[in-house]
This record gives structure tokens, sequence and C-alpha cells, in this order.
């Protein structure tokens, strides 16, 4: 094994192993003609497949699982074997590729990340747990950086922590919130499923920022909308939180159910989006509208997931509202929450008691982010970013 290993690290790219800090949404792309004349493309199938299993199922943790994203850089052979190999979370509990972070969680248990806020910069960064221990030692999937505007406030989510803008090639998607804060809308930067519609917004205009092409407009499909109560009597308690997760259908909890999954990260093209290049209204004027709305949010979307934070108890030795985190807060804090499947979405069912997503302080600047199906790494740190806003109106 350790000269498979070897073998791996001297015929990848530097790029590839160097996924931990800025993924390569080119991992599954269409090699060029090196890649076909790759000597390790020659390998007899069957051998190259016994060894990739050997590989995929020792490097079951991160920092050795980056072997397991080499692997898939060699060549166009071992790409193929190395995708059908490697699960998908909701299967395996595990985080591999960049893709992995838009498709759902396991099913039988909660993921375990932290989130790093960085104050100065309005920055925050996501990173998969290495260890059950409350540290900072962790693997980067997602950062967000907080841009403030005159009516609103966006939090744009990238692959890469160095670059966070909606023109990159690592765009993931982005939360927008109303003027007060309380209510928020998810979008991502491709479609989530077949048929996902995208939004008209300025932002879907044609960009200049880094782009291969800067006639490519950056995708807004919505997938989630988030509501915070407001607290007119200003009684005390916990923030009240309900979630209608638009790209998830209500039967996704239920044995049996299926949520939708991304396989692979749509490149920019023309191609891609053939009817968005320009929104033009019957003046031929080019249209700026973004259609979030700041009121209140529509109706339940027919079908989809409703999410709702689990109510606490009040501890009266304590003198405080307390939720059981299972060690993972350490912290009192109203941005600490826990959802779970809403009754709107039908009867009562023993699944809807499950958590799907609980958040919580243990540091000045550390949170841990826990998640399961039928959520991604991307929705769930979405939703997570919509609890550091403050809001008076809430509390």
């Amino acid at each position: 094994m350790p000269a498979i290993k070897s073998i791996i690290n001297r015929s990848t790219s530097h790029k590839v192993v160097q996924y931990s800090s800025a993924p390569e949404l080119n991992l599954f792309s269409a090699g060029g003609a090196a890649e076909s004349t790759s000597c390790w493309a020659n390998l007899p199938q069957e051998l190259l497949r016994e060894v990739l299993v050997r590989i995929e199922e020792s490097e079951s943790s991160w920092p050795p699982r980056k072997n397991v994203v080499a692997c898939a850089g060699v060549c166009r052979s071992w790409r193929h074997i190395t995708k059908d190999l490697v699960k998908v979370p909701e299967l395996s509990g595990k985080i591999t590729f960049p893709i992995s972070v838009k498709q759902p969680g396991p099913r039988e248990q909660l993921l375990q990340c932290f989130i790093k806020r960085c104050r100065s910069a309005q920055t925050y960064r996501l990173y998969l747990s290495l260890n059950n221990a409350l540290t900072e030692d962790g693997k980067f999937l997602l950062a967000a950086r907080k841009c403030r505007r005159p009516t609103c406030t966006d939090y744009i989510i990238s692959l890469d922590t160095d670059d966070m803008s909606k023109g990159s090639n690592t765009y993931a998607g982005k939360l927008r919130s109303n003027f007060l804060g309380t209510k928020f809308t998810v979008f991502d930067g491709q479609p989530p499923h077949a048929g996902a519609k995208m939004t008209k917004s300025y932002s879907s205009r044609l960009v200049n920022l880094k782009q291969v092409s800067p006639r490519v407009p950056t995708g807004n499909y919505p997938v989630a909308n988030i509501s915070y109560e407001l607290n007119v009597l200003g009684s005390r308690g916990p923030r009240r939180m309900h979630c209608i997760m638009d790209a998830i259908p209500a039967a996704a909890i239920e044995p049996g159910g299926v949520a939708p999954t991304q396989t692979e990260f749509y490149h920019h093209s023309a191609d891609f989006f053939p009817s968005l290049l320009f929104f033009r209204s019957k003046s031929n004027h080019v249209e700026r509208v973004e259609s979030f709305q700041s009121g209140p949010l529509c109706s339940q979307r027919e079908g989809a997931l409703v999410l709702r934070n689990k109510a606490p108890r009040w501890h009266e030795q304590l003198q405080c509202w307390c939720l059981n985190f299972h060690g993972r807060v350490t912290v009192a804090s109203v941005k600490n929450f826990q959802l779970v499947a809403s009754q709107e979405n039908g009867p009562a069912r023993p699944e809807h008691e499950n958590i799907i997503l609980q958040f919580g302080k243990v540091g000045k600047d550390l949170f841990t982010m826990d998640y399961r199906y039928p959520i991604s790494a991307f929705q769930a740190f979405a939703i997570c970013l919509s609890s550091f806003d403050t809001k008076i109106a809430c509390e």
C-alpha cells in the first residue's frame, strides 16, 4: 500500500493534492489529450479497481483521504472508477469531493462540523471535524463573506477561502436577508434538481469578475426560505425559526424517501444558460429586478419540507432555556438552535423528532454545526449564517 500511495503522489498534479485548501472544480471534467496518453491509463481494469478499492477503504478520514481525491486526478479511467467507488455522504457518511457539500448528509447520524468567525474581515469558514473533541482542527469545506447593502445583507458562499466573489468558478451560492434581518433566502449557484428555475435578479447580469468567460452569468436558484418570528411583546425565550426547504420534498424524511442529489458541478457556460444572457422587458431594456421579497414569506410551497426549531425547556435551577446538544455546545447563546421537521409536513411521526441540524457556540468565535439527511452541508451552512445577524425585533 505505501508503494501505491507513492505512485499516486508522484503522478498527480499538485493542484489535486492541495484540494484541502482550494478544491478543483475541474476534477470531474472531460480530460485532455494528456490524460488519454497517460501510462497509468493502461493498467488492467480489474487490477486498477482492486487497487482503488483498497485505497478508498483504508483512507476513510481526513487528511489521509486526500489520496482518494488524488486518485481521481490521475487520468480519466482512474477518475471514472473512483467516482463509482466513492459513495455519496448519505450512504457513506463521508465528505470526499467538492460536490459532497451539495449532497444530503448521512441518514443514520449527524455529520459533525464547526464554523470559525472572523469579526474584522466579516468572514465565516466551515470545517469538517476530524475528531469528536471540540478543537479547531478540521478539513475546510466552505467559506462565506458578509456584504452589507442599503436594503439587505448578502453572504457570498464559496468553495475557496481566498476567492469569495460571485464571478468565481468556486462560487457556491449566497444567503440574502431582508432589511430587518428576519427573513432570508438561500440561493444555490447551480440547479439543485431537474426543472429548477433561476431567479431573475441583478446578480444574474453579465459579470466580469475572474470568470473564465466574462459573458457568463452567475446562477441564482432559490432553495430555502428562513423566517424568524417577531417578538412583539418582548417575552423572554429563544428565537423561533421556520425554514421552508423549497428544493427538498416533505416525503424525503419518510422511510424510503428521496432527496435531490447533485452529482457534479456544472461549468458556467453560455450553453448551460442559453436563455439567461439577458432579461429584456417590453421596452428592450435589461431588467435588473430582484425577485426576493422583503415582506412576509410566501405560503408553504406545496410538498416542500418545512423545518422548525426544537422548543427548549426552562431549567428552574439554572434559570435559563435548555436544549440537549449532547456535549457539542458549551456556551449559552441566543444563536443556539436545533431544527426538526415541522408538523406542517403531516401527521407526527417518530422521524419528525430526529434533529436535522444543530448549531451552537463553543467559544468567542467558534461554533459547532452538525447536520444530517436530507439537507446538505451547503444548505446547513447557509441556515447557520442567518443566525449570526443581530435580530433586535426577534429577541
